[in-house]
């Protein structure tokens, strides 16, 4: 989403195709504007980065990729201090609602009457900017605004984030002008194409949220069969696994693995998750034993601006996921080496 997942919510989607009525770009800046220097690209982020934590709002969200999918959702967003809790209405396909307190989130299938449980923690638009120290992104992405637009009825900086190389997509993001809430988002491959756009379709900014009310809906799973997803923190080495050439400008993030059928130590043989992120794209390697049974065929896919590998290590099946080139999972996946 977002991240995107980088992820506008990490859980969210994909895009929205251009309006062919859309309005024409607001007329240019005053000269005098023009010497108001030019942010530099992690400033441009960390201004998005924070505006989600600092407006409430409701909206409808649209998105939509490849050869006409499209899916939409209902937003509701209220942060008070340290403290954020949000509210996603599915709108298309099957029905399900999302809630998540930080990093406490609750997803309810009403169709059969689950309730899953788990703790996420890479929330929000380009979530691993809140550990951009440990990264050198001017050196991966250049920025630059491009022009100014409305989106739902706001007027909006419109700002093109540029790859240096071809292990990552760019982006194309409008954020409105006052706060820097991102608006609406394109995800652009090697050739700046359009694999992926997402924007909100009907906005309303400083909305009566109520944090207490959206706390009592997401405590009240009666008549739903509650589900834990269970993971538990580990190290890559510890589960013996190493990255031995590593990919230029990404590190590791987090290590996680998860229990065979959702139970609390569970099977020994869970699937374990390695994520790693260069501050704005991120990558996950699953890998899992191998069983012939489910693991029938290695290959490649792409959804949108996710792509995802598989391949068979020996007694091992790694999966890996993310939004970037395929250049780039496949060398994550020759990269991967088992140590024990």
């Amino acid at each position: 989403m977002n991240t995107r997942q980088g992820l506008l919510l990490a859980a969210l989607w994909a895009a929205l195709l251009p309006l062919a009525d859309a309005a024409p770009p607001l007329p240019a800046e005053p000269a005098s504007a023009a010497a108001v220097p030019e942010r530099t690209v992690s400033e441009w982020l960390m201004r998005m980065h924070e505006a989600s934590g600092k407006r409430a709002y409701i909206g409808t969200f649209v998105v939509s990729y490849g050869a006409g999918s499209l899916s939409s959702a209902r937003i509701w967003h209220v942060c008070d201090g340290a403290q954020q809790m949000e509210r996603v209405e599915s709108l298309t396909g099957a029905p399900r609602s999302t809630f998540r307190r930080n990093d406490q989130v609750i997803t309810f299938m009403p169709e059969t009457k689950v309730a899953v449980v788990e703790k996420r923690e890479s929330l929000g638009l380009f979530p691993n900017l809140l550990e951009a120290g440990d990264f050198a992104i001017p050196a991966f992405y250049a920025a630059k605004q491009v022009g100014s637009e409305r989106v739902a009825g706001f007027d909006a900086d419109m700002v093109l984030l540029k790859p240096k190389d071809g292990l990552r997509y760019g982006y194309r993001i409008w954020s409105e002008k006052k706060s820097g809430l991102v608006v609406k988002l394109q995800t652009l491959d090697v050739d700046g194409q359009v694999l992926e756009q997402a924007a909100f379709s009907e906005l309303q900014l400083d909305a009566p949220v109520k944090m207490d009310t959206l706390g009592q809906m997401m405590a009240n799973t009666a008549g739903y069969r509650v589900e834990t997803s269970s993971m538990r923190k580990t190290t890559a080495l510890s589960e013996g696994w190493v990255l031995k050439n590593g990919v230029a400008g990404f590190k590791p993030m987090s290590c996680f693995r998860r229990a065979v059928g959702n139970t609390p130590g569970g099977p020994s043989d869970g699937t374990v998750q390695w994520v790693f992120s260069d501050g704005l794209a991120s990558v996950s390697l699953f890998v899992e034993a191998y069983e012939p049974q489910r693991h029938l065929q290695e290959g490649v896919m792409a959804v949108g601006a996710t792509q995802s590998l598989t391949r068979r290590m020996g007694a091992w099946w790694l999966t890996a996921v993310g939004e970037v080139p395929l250049v780039t999972l496949k060398a994550f996946g020759q990269g991967l080496e088992r140590v024990k």
